[in-house]
């Protein structure tokens, strides 16, 4: 079976830098609907597109078409009395948009000091080019449930 829209594939992957530098070894597979559903890149699900299970693809996607370009100004720094006592580098959180027009947006804190929290809304690979390799491992069509939610389910129906 061909990869076409409303297919549910099944990716074997892993993701590198440009440098070669193992970035995701895909210990899982990658299981997403084919056709606009936004559960994968859109430069990647193009390419996909008519390949059969088995078909092998490396594909370089630029930071515009993975996790978008560095943006400084999602960069903060907040007083340190705005936190809970016990948070640590590493950690994130939601915050809030201040108008319902756009998303919340996910921080997270890259720097403690005494007075200060520095947070980071950019993606942890934001500004980075990605080498995706992967294989198609198989091919199905998707359910009516599937296409009406806009991702796969597992085995035995409904997750999230």
């Amino acid at each position: 079976m061909q990869i076409i829209k409303n297919t549910v594939v099944t990716l074997d992957y892993q993701v590198h830098d440009t440098e070669g530098n193992l970035i995701d070894a895909g210990a899982e597979p990658l299981v997403y609907v084919h056709g606009g559903y936004d559960g994968i890149f859109p430069t990647l699900e193009e390419a996909l597109q008519g390949k059969e299970v088995g078909a092998s693809l490396k594909l370089k996607l630029e930071p515009g078409e993975a996790f978008g370009e560095y943006d400084a100004a999602l960069v903060n720094v907040e007083p340190r009395d705005l936190f809970p006592e016990q948070i640590e580098v590493g950690m994130q959180f939601e915050r809030a948009s201040e108008d319902d027009e756009e998303e919340d947006m996910l921080y997270t804190i890259t720097e403690i000091e005494a007075d200060k929290v520095v947070v980071d809304g950019n993606h942890p690979l934001a500004g980075m080019a990605l080498v995706f390799d992967c294989t198609v491992a198989e091919v199905r069509q998707a359910t009516q449930e599937e296409l009406a939610h806009g991702h796969v389910h597992g085995p035995g129906g409904h997750h999230h």
